[in-house]
């Protein structure tokens, strides 16, 4: 099986949310490392209600943070960035211009895979630096020991076998109301002990 069953797969996707480009990856988590490592972010902030990964994401990266009290819907923006974590969303041409959106797969979202995240982006620059980044820092058309590699990259990319899991899947998806996500649906993690200097 070749990747191009994953571009395949980025293509519609991208057509669904209404954004030029797209990059699959292996996790939403991933997804929004992938954004911050690629934009520099070194300040940030992250909503007390959200899925542990994102704080622990950028603690990772050293990245200085604190909690913010955030009722979010369905997306929020890390603050001083056009980085969004879009985990939850799932709606037709919602894709917000010029932003990178990192939308999840993960087997309780509205499009299950198991496992699985995507990068919705604005230019062609963009999904061909973050498609080497998700990639070993390598491209996708040629087996790695052909290729130099100039760049740092992480392991991150989505496998064709989950890109055609979600091209199987993706009639249906689109075709069914999703759930409506919120704040509501995350614990206060400043209440967890791991986070304790971060309240």
């Amino acid at each position: 099986m070749s990747f191009d069953v994953v571009e395949q797969f980025e293509q519609e996707v991208a057509k669904f949310f209404g954004a030029p480009y797209a990059v699959a990856t292996d996790s939403c988590t991933h997804a929004i490392e992938l954004c911050l490592r690629y934009k520099n972010i070194k300040h940030t902030a992250c909503p007390k209600n959200t899925y542990l990964s994102v704080p622990m994401t950028l603690e990772k990266l050293n990245i200085g943070w604190h909690f913010v009290d955030e009722d979010w819907y369905d997306y929020y923006y890390f603050p001083n960035t056009r980085i969004i974590d879009a985990a939850v969303l799932w709606r037709k041409d919602s894709y917000i211009k010029n932003t990178l959106m990192c939308v999840s797969f993960q087997y309780k979202k509205h499009l299950g895979l198991g496992r699985g995240g995507i990068i919705l982006c604005n230019s062609a620059l963009d999904r061909a630096e973050l498609i080497k980044m998700s990639y070993d820092g390598r491209h996708r058309n040629a087996p790695w020991a052909e290729q130099e590699v100039f760049q740092m990259g992480y392991h991150y990319y989505m496998t064709p076998e989950t890109a055609e899991l979600g091209l199987s899947k993706l009639e249906t998806a689109i075709s069914t109301e999703p759930k409506k996500w919120s704040w509501k649906d995350y614990p206060d993690l400043r209440l967890m002990p791991v986070f304790k200097n971060k309240g």
